[in-house]
């Protein structure tokens, strides 16, 4: 079984810490802010659930530049195997 070593950048990590605490922030942002904040200092891989999702923002064109950043980042780290 291999691991993904892949871990969330500074620079996404304060996006992430700034999406958590915008009270105007959507629900799918705040999901795929607290997976990159969850893998930033661990070995933690992405979910089948959050890895979904995740895909879905990066084929639709309704959400930001920054939700896509974090999916993107999300996805980086999801399980090679999948």
């Amino acid at each position: 079984m291999t691991f993904n070593t892949k871990q969330t950048g500074e620079t996404i990590a304060t996006l992430a810490s700034e999406i958590l605490r915008n009270p105007h922030a959507s629900a799918t942002a705040k999901s795929l802010a607290a997976s990159a904040l969850s893998q930033s200092s661990s070995t933690k891989e992405t979910g089948k659930l959050m890895e979904t999702l995740a895909s879905h923002v990066m084929q639709s064109d309704k959400y930001s530049a920054a939700t896509k950043s974090l999916a993107a980042s999300v996805l980086s780290q999801s399980d090679k195997a999948r």
